[in-house]
């Protein structure tokens, strides 16, 4: 098996760790033996892969783990190539945080072609493992990935925050990719995102995009997001938003004119509001509600779940809550746990709740009733509902 050619690490460290004249420091993997297991997972069309010396490598197909027929790396020759293939800053911050997060690029040539991979290098029981995420190399429409059309309309606004919520794996940067995408076909402006590390990689269209990785462009998001505002964004991207620094510069940014979009762990779009609050100090909490409540676009919750077809894999069910009068009452009152009934009563606005996705999932037969139910925070609702759908057809 031929190796690939001209793969890139790039680096991500410490907020205060990495000196600016060393910032663009790489090193490459091309001529280690891990590079053929990265084939291996792009040309069997993975979504991950799994790697640590003395451990059968294994790929994450249809969400199922299977090793691939391959021996394993031995320990000491693993730990060898890892440290090969990363920069001496790099392996630095490794060493003293126990993990580092990576984007990784490779042309695999004939067969595989150009991949792009998440990774994620940690230490595990002393010894060095590797999680990698397989990035789609196109970016795809809300149609192509089954997301709800109104999305289209919440990235045509000009201003106000837009957060895509979720848990780990849940395809957050894909929609919110998917969104800036179409920002770059509908509107001449300029597009800045700040991302730990890159994902999709954007080719200007209509509009002019900047993507800024840490480590590479730039040491940190505190700096990052300060820059910003020198830069004369229209549109902003900050990757993760999951401290309090980063959450005011992103409602600063969107009360000054700016369409911010970003992506917070939670368990539903009502949830989310819970999240941030807790990262500001009580005394701050009224005055970022206010903001909130004003500045707030869409917040938007999904999960990936798998399918009962060949293709897709996988299909987001989604909820929709979007700014209204009613939303911005709630939030401005403190009554963010009422917010489920309003997305209930506005459909007709384009919002949607959580149950909607997953009974309109089951009636287009992409997922089994059963998964539905399984995904449902009230399964008997999601029953009661779907045994209205059979009755009716």
């Amino acid at each position: 098996m031929s190796g690939p050619t001209h793969p890139r690490f790039h680096p991500v460290t410490a907020d205060d760790a990495t000196p600016m004249d060393r910032i663009t420091e790489r090193k490459t993997m091309a001529d280690t033996p891990l590079a053929k297991f990265f084939e291996a997972a792009a040309r069997f069309e993975a979504s991950d892969l799994l790697l640590k010396g003395g451990v059968a490598p294994k790929l994450r197909l249809r969400g199922e783990l299977k090793a691939l027929d391959a021996p394993p790396v031995p320990v000491e020759e693993f730990e060898r190539h890892v440290e090969a293939s990363l920069s001496e800053v790099q392996w630095q911050y490794y060493a003293e945080h126990g993990s580092i997060d990576l984007g990784l690029d490779f042309n695999f040539g004939k067969g595989a072609g150009p991949q792009r991979f998440r990774c994620n290098i940690f230490r595990t029981r002393g010894l060095t493992a590797i999680a990698a995420r397989r990035v789609n190399n196109s970016i795809l429409s809300f149609e192509e990935l089954f997301l709800p059309s109104v999305l289209g309309k919440i990235a045509d606004q000009r201003q106000g925050l837009v957060l895509v919520a979720g848990i780990t794996s849940s395809g957050k940067s894909t929609t919110i990719a998917s969104m800036i995408q179409h920002v770059n076909k509908q509107r001449a402006c300029h597009i800045v995102t700040v991302e730990d590390p890159i994902e999709y990689l954007f080719v200007n269209d209509k509009a002019t995009i900047s993507q800024r990785e840490i480590g590479i462009d730039v040491p940190s998001f505190t700096i990052a997001i300060k820059a910003m505002v020198r830069e004369n964004p229209d549109v902003v991207l900050i990757g993760e938003m999951r401290d309090r620094e980063t959450f005011e510069s992103a409602l600063q940014a969107a009360e000054t004119g700016h369409l911010v979009f970003g992506t917070i762990h939670a368990s539903s779009a009502a949830q989310a509001f819970g999240r941030i609050y807790d990262l500001f100090p009580a005394a701050q909490r009224e005055l970022i509600r206010t903001m909130l409540a004003y500045q707030m676009q869409a917040f938007i919750y999904q999960k990936l779940l798998p399918t009962i077809r060949e293709e897709p894999q996988y299909v987001p069910a989604v909820e929709l809550l979007l700014q209204s009068p009613a939303v911005r009452k709630r939030i401005l009152e403190g009554r963010e746990h009422e917010l489920g009934e309003v997305i209930h009563g506005s459909r007709d606005m384009g919002m949607q709740t959580f149950t909607d996705s997953l009974v309109e999932m089951v009636q287009k037969e992409y997922i089994h009733p059963k998964v539905a139910m399984a995904s449902a925070s009230n399964p008997e609702e999601v029953k009661m509902r779907l045994r209205g759908i059979s009755s009716s057809r």
